[in-house]
């Protein structure tokens, strides 16, 4: 499987430095949509804190692809889900930390989780 990034740099804004605007898969035989991934622990009980939560989230990932023989470098596109604009940073920086500096293509939305201790939820598709 070979990943082009594409981020044009004539007649669209630049992204910044945590992303890029597309990525192209080519020669991939799997993929893989995880379904909003929230920062539980294996029992069910959220993180105390954003950090917390962030942490569990990215540990959450990591067991579900690995389920699938997939680990964070087959992530080729990532949607988060925050409970306030404030959250941004901190999700940018765990994401980045997660993917080792690697850039895909993301979103990141302010919506109401379906539980107020839910402070994020990240959706994923992963390649290989």
């Amino acid at each position: 499987m070979e990943l082009v990034t594409h981020s044009p740099g004539d007649g669209v804004y630049p992204p910044t430095g945590d992303y890029a605007h597309a990525i192209e898969v080519r020669g991939a035989e799997r993929l893989v949509f995880l379904a909003g991934t929230m920062g539980l622990d294996p029992s069910g009980v959220p993180g105390a804190t954003l950090d917390d939560q962030l942490v569990l989230i990215w540990s959450n990932i990591r067991v579900i692809l690995a389920s699938a023989g997939m680990t964070v470098d087959n992530i080729v596109r990532l949607t988060s889900y925050l409970r306030d604009a404030s959250y941004a940073g901190a999700n940018a920086k765990a994401r980045v930390e997660a993917l080792g500096g690697r850039v895909v293509p993301t979103t990141a939305i302010v919506a109401q989780t379906l539980d107020s201790e839910w402070l994020i939820e990240i959706e994923v598709t992963a390649a290989s």
